[in-house]
């Protein structure tokens, strides 16, 4: 499945969510999440526990750029986690782990993400989910728009992901 995404640092997350609900988003909830990602030569591997959705492999793809990117990634249900982290560090390695409070909010088919992430802060995120190939230049326009609204400058913008940032610590 493909999005069109940001991920931007956040100075105040009131204001996302102000911002949020003035685009009349959809409140879906808080979840704890903690990511392990994996080492690999190509792409990036992480297993999500979700304290909302349960445990997730995610592969994806993506480049690393600042402004809206395009991300293919899959959603694998894992019904053991504790073995699948287990067996994935023994095969691979782990190469970085990050612990965040995610705030949700859904703007349409686009997920916004308000982060706290511990050890590094408060970022935003918006992610456009989308099918149709035709439709990869609307939804990065939506990305855009969504960056307008919430006053989300290009600076702000993260070229990578928060497992590069957890290994700069």
């Amino acid at each position: 499945m493909p999005n069109i995404e940001i991920k931007a640092h956040l100075a105040n997350p009131e204001k996302a969510h102000a911002a949020a609900k003035a685009a009349h988003g959809e409140y879906v909830g808080q979840d704890h999440q903690i990511d392990t990602y994996f080492c690999t030569p190509h792409g990036r591997l992480k297993l999500r526990e979700s304290s909302l959705s349960g445990a997730q492999l995610i592969p994806y793809m993506r480049t690393d750029q600042s402004g809206p990117k395009k991300s293919t990634y899959a959603l694998i249900p894992i019904a053991e986690p504790s073995t699948c982290k287990q067996l994935l560090t023994d095969i691979l390695g782990v190469e970085a782990i990050v612990d965040k409070m995610r705030d949700i909010y859904l703007i349409g088919n686009v997920r916004v993400h308000i982060d706290t992430v511990v050890g590094l802060g408060s970022f935003l995120e918006f992610e456009a989910v989308y099918k149709n190939p035709a439709d990869e230049a609307a939804e990065h326009a939506k990305v855009v728009a969504l960056m307008e609204k919430f006053g989300v400058e290009q600076s702000h913008l993260l070229t990578g992901s928060y497992r590069e940032m957890v290994n700069q610590l």
